[in-house]
């Protein structure tokens, strides 16, 4: 379906842990010299404007980026995920939000290289504008490629140098989405079992959206996290997303404490009502004889 615009949606609570998780993984791929890939399977326009346009309908990012814009003692991790946003409003007031394709650029190094794939022809376009405005010369570092990224994953993996990120965040208004994306984290994995894999997903009322964590802990991997925040209680008409996560599959060891010691900061300012919360999971294959450890952390607002 190529009716949905991210614009809409800019900035907001499910930009915000996605993208504060994004920052982390690259943080930790920046730790070792060899280079990486990212690969973006729904890339969108790259940059979102606040002021004009689409974002100013419901003007989300309210609810989201803009919580956190003000605060001057925030954990590191999260502090660092506001400040990359901060580069891209150097005057010092929120006017746009950059999207994972310009974060992820921001990042990486001049060795790592950046594998887009969007299939709306405005936001392809609008992708190629931003990164060519906000990137001079970095054009080599970057591909883009007006495609339906499910199908064209497989052939950007497994990457040259042997690592890389895969982040998957479809808009899910077409419920198949839903079966292709665990179809396609599967087929990822038998072509990059040592790659990291990061899935957004909404919190629906809708049993696809409840049933995909689940889904995706069963699929063959050594390791996953599952992070998720709940920021008000499900809507009495059933429609409406109450919050969302993040699934992580292969994720870096510092992963879970990062977010043990930042969910609880970031659900109090993202809450809008008393049943905001965040859980927290964690699988590991640590024994020697290949058994696992799981972990599980849940709090409610006010009680971190």
């Amino acid at each position: 379906m190529l009716s949905y615009r991210h614009a809409f949606h800019a900035g907001n609570h499910a930009d915000v842990i996605k993208h504060f998780v994004l920052v982390q993984l690259l943080r930790h791929f920046n730790l070792k010299e060899k280079p990486y890939w990212v690969t973006d399977t729904h890339a969108g326009a790259g940059l979102y404007p606040l002021e004009t346009g689409y974002a100013t309908r419901n003007a989300e990012f309210a609810q989201g980026i803009a919580r956190l814009w003000e605060h001057t003692a925030l954990p590191p991790a999260l502090a660092d995920y506001v400040d990359q946003i901060r580069a891209f409003n150097p005057d010092g007031t929120l006017r746009r939000y950059p999207g994972s394709p310009a974060l992820a650029l921001s990042l990486m190094r001049p060795d790592d290289r950046l594998r887009l794939f969007e299939l709306h022809s405005t936001d392809i376009r609008l992708l190629d504008q931003t990164l060519a405005g906000h990137f001079p010369g970095r054009q080599k570092h970057y591909a883009l490629r007006q495609a339906d990224g499910f199908a064209e994953l497989k052939s950007v993996l497994p990457p040259p140098p042997r690592r890389g990120l895969v982040l998957i965040d479809p808009a899910y208004e077409d419920k198949n989405d839903y079966r292709r994306l665990v179809s396609t984290v599967k087929v990822g994995l038998e072509r990059f079992a040592t790659g990291t894999f990061a899935i957004w997903y909404p919190q629906l009322q809708r049993g696809d959206a409840r049933q995909l964590p689940e889904k995706l802990k069963r699929l063959p991997a050594p390791s996953w996290l599952h992070a998720s925040l709940t920021v008000q209680s499900p809507g009495a008409d059933g429609f409406g997303m109450h919050g969302s996560g993040m699934f992580i599959i292969n994720p870096p060891w510092t992963l879970a404490q990062t977010l043990r010691d930042t969910l609880p900061h970031l659900t109090r300012l993202l809450a809008r009502d008393d049943t905001a919360h965040f859980t927290l999971e964690h699988e590991e294959d640590r024994s020697p004889a290949g058994g696992t450890i799981q972990v599980r952390v849940q709090s409610h607002k006010g009680e971190p």
